[in-house]
């Protein structure tokens, strides 16, 4: 238990700290226009796509009850925590660093905006290691059951 509490706090942090790091490069000016993609800075009121962004104050705390949720019931079932410890971190990490946003700046600072061939939302670092933590939890998952 003591590892995986490491490799989660470990990984929560690192995540936090970069997010953090870069979206202070954005809010002191950074910003770049590619064929591709653009480096932008915008703050989404919502969550994906602006979604419940009508919920305004709220939204914050509902996210930091469901993080601490979270993490509470992970740190509770043991087993389950020991095999998602790492992925799990770096979720927290990145879902923390967005709420810390809404708490500074009133919005989640976003900075990366896809738009080849098609508009895509304007998204940052955080979001896409939540999209990796989920996608390391279906694979230990799948890997996990592939061995029963």
């Amino acid at each position: 238990m003591n590892r995986a509490l490491k490799f989660f706090l470990v990984s929560l942090v690192v995540i936090f700290c970069i997010d953090q790091w870069l979206k202070t490069l954005f809010l002191e000016g950074l910003r770049w226009n590619g064929d591709y993609f653009s480096l932008v800075l915008t703050f989404n009121k919502g969550v994906a796509f602006s979604m419940l962004s009508f919920l305004d104050e709220y939204l914050k705390y509902i996210q930091l009850i469901l993080i601490v949720g979270l993490c509470s019931y992970l740190i509770w079932e043991k087993e389950t925590f020991i095999k998602y410890a790492f992925p799990a971190g770096i979720i927290a990490g990145a879902g923390l660093s967005n709420v810390f946003d809404r708490f500074i700046h009133g919005g989640v600072v976003d900075y990366l905006f896809w738009h080849y061939g098609f508009e895509f939302a304007v998204f940052n670092f955080a979001d896409v290691m939540i999209d990796f933590g989920v996608v390391m939890i279906l694979y230990l998952s799948w890997k996990s059951s592939k061995k029963a």
